[in-house]
Order: C-alpha cells, then sequence, then structure tokens
C-alpha cells in the first residue's frame, strides 16, 4: 500500500493545479484517473478550443493549459495512477484507504475529488460480439500502435481521433474508415490528408452506414456494415477500432457515502470539505451555494482545501 498526504481523484485543470497547491505547502500527493493522460474534460472534448477565463492569459487552447499545468507541478515529481478508476474508498481512523480497479491500493488523511463531471468511458459498441473480442482485437482507444502493424483495420469515427489513427496507422496497415453520415467532423487538414490517402487506395472510406455484426470464433475475421440505404457489405478485418467519443459517469462516487445533489458533492464553501472529514471535492463536481463552473473557480477551491488538507496531514 502506498502512503501520501493526499490522494487527488482526477487529472484535469483543477486536479493539476491541487498538486501544485499541496506541492508548495510540502504536502505529497498522488494522482488517479480514468483516461489515459492527464488534461480530464481540457483534452478529451475540447484540445483546441480557445479558453479565454485564465488569469494573465489572454487564451490558450485545453491542450495548452494542460502542458502548462505539467510544467509547473515538474518539480513535485508526483506519481499518476493513469487508466485506472477508484473503485472503494474506506476510513481507517485518521486515514482514508483507496483501492482501484487495477488493485492499487493508497493510503491519506486528505482525498481531494476533482473528478468533473465524473469519470470518462468510452461510448461502446451496441453489437453482441463486441464485448468479447474487447482489448484483444476490439479497441476504444490505442496505447500501443505497433500492436497494429501489417493488420487489415477497421475504424468507426468521424471525429478527430478516428481521423488522426486513419492517417497514422495507414503508414503501416490496411484502413477502413466506417463513419455512420457522409461528412466528418476532423481538421480540415486531416481530411485532405484522409482523401490523398483515399484516392492512393491506402485507406477506404465507407459512408453512411453502421456496424452490424462481427464475423470470427477465435478473433476477429470480418465485420459487416449496414447502409443507409438497406444494402449490406462484408469487410475483411483483423482488428476494430471505435471512436464514438466519450459517456461521462459518475460510477462509485455515488456510493461512497457523500451528501449528493443530483450528479453534484456538497461541499462547504469554507475549505470545499465534504460531509466527511478530509474528503473534498472541487471543480465542475462540487456544488455549494453561488457556485460557478469555471476552470478559474476550481482554482480557488483547492488553494483553499490545501490549507485543510495541511492542517489534516501535519497537525503538530
Amino acid at each position: 500500500m502506498k502512503k501520501t498526504d493526499t490522494i487527488i481523484i482526477g487529472a484535469g485543470p483543477v486536479g493539476l493545479f491541487a498538486v501544485h497547491q499541496l506541492g508548495i505547502k510540502g504536502l505529497k500527493s498522488i494522482v488517479i484517473d480514468n483516461l489515459d493522460k492527464a488534461g480530464g474534460q481540457c483534452i478529451e472534448l475540447y484540445p483546441d478550443k480557445p479558453i479565454y477565463d485564465i488569469p494573465a492569459v489572454p487564451e490558450c487552447t485545453g491542450k495548452e493549459l494542460t502542458n502548462k499545468l505539467l510544467e509547473q507541478i515538474k518539480p513535485f515529481k508526483t506519481e499518476f495512477f493513469l487508466n485506472e478508476r477508484v473503485e472503494e474508498v474506506k476510513q481507517d481512523r485518521e486515514n482514508w484507504i483507496v483501492k482501484t480497479n487495477n488493485n492499487n491500493e493508497f493510503s491519506a488523511p486528505n482525498i481531494i475529488i476533482a473528478g468533473g463531471v465524473g469519470s470518462f468511458e468510452p461510448r461502446k459498441l451496441a453489437v453482441k460480439e463486441a464485448e468479447k473480442f474487447e482489448d484483444k482485437f476490439l479497441f476504444y482507444a490505442v496505447k500501443d500502435k505497433d500492436q497494429f502493424k501489417n493488420k487489415n483495420i477497421s475504424i468507426f469515427g468521424g471525429g478527430d481521433s478516428a481521423l488522426d489513427w486513419a492517417l497514422e496507422l495507414s503508414k503501416f496497415s490496411k484502413i477502413n474508415l466506417i463513419h455512420r453520415r457522409d461528412e466528418f467532423r476532423g481538421a480540415p487538414h486531416t481530411l485532405s490528408e484522409i482523401k490523398k490517402l483515399e484516392k492512393e487506395g491506402k485507406i477506404l472510406i465507407k459512408t453512411p452506414c453502421q456496424l452490424e455484426s462481427i464475423g470470427g470464433k477465435d478473433k476477429i475475421d470480418s465485420i459487416t456494415v449496414k447502409f443507409d440505404n438497406g444494402k449490406t457489405e462484408l469487410i475483411n478485418t483483423d482488428i476494430v477500432l471505435s471512436f464514438f467519443g466519450l459517456v461521462m459517469k459518475l460510477g462509485p462516487i455515488t456510493e461512497w457515502g457523500l451528501n449528493m445533489n443530483k450528479k453534484t458533492i456538497e461541499v462547504n464553501s469554507e475549505n470545499f470539505e465534504t460531509n466527511k472529514k478530509g474528503i473534498f471535492a472541487a471543480g465542475d463536481i462540487c456544488i455549494y451555494p453561488g457556485k460557478l463552473k469555471l476552470i478559474l473557480s476550481g482554482f480557488h477551491e483547492v488553494a483553499l482545501a490545501a490549507v485543510e488538507c495541511f492542517k489534516r496531514a501535519r497537525p503538530n
């Protein structure tokens, strides 16, 4: 079991700034996030969208803000546990024990929940065979692109993730790009590159159609797609990648005995503590009279929570 001063749940901007506020007080923290990278909503939902309400920064994107916050906390050498979700929280005298879905256990006097609107999970394919092949031949994220070399890959989706991976993987694999609409929503430059590769026969585009079924016994050997006009087509496939965006779920937070108000956690605005001593909530997930859902407000909330965390971690 790892011991620390504060366990931060959520690696979005508010969680990252919490690391800083604790760090300058000499407190150690670890960060747990369900996503495969830091940045939360900023990275997953609007990496290129301009943000205007960060003090002294006239304009920056979600990605730029995340990178600057990561740069700011470098001196504190904080350990991140990504692709992990907190499953269990229990009390042990003055400390809290946190257990994740990867069976990691942590102990600390403080927990800061900076989970935004809950944990992000990929929107999964609805066909019944999908679950059987998941994480073997069907994936909702790319963690190691080398495992997709020299394969026949069918990519579902019409946004940046689908288009970016179609471009990248077409360097060494055959790609079918499948979308339920005729128009794609990606960056114009990426779209023009895709069209170029389509002309060269390196990417085959199938629109407007949806996945009907997945074929294969122990591994995927084909998929069937159904077009809007009712026609179906069998496509030889080794790997399926699906990028239909993310759904937001509060997940196990609802079982931790915290006072919930709809999908938010009630806190006092003096130090952003919940009804449980030593558990704090900040950012979009917390609610109190006068709450504003701004990144700026989240920064203020963790600054005050960090003061209370210090008192609990260093009572003498």
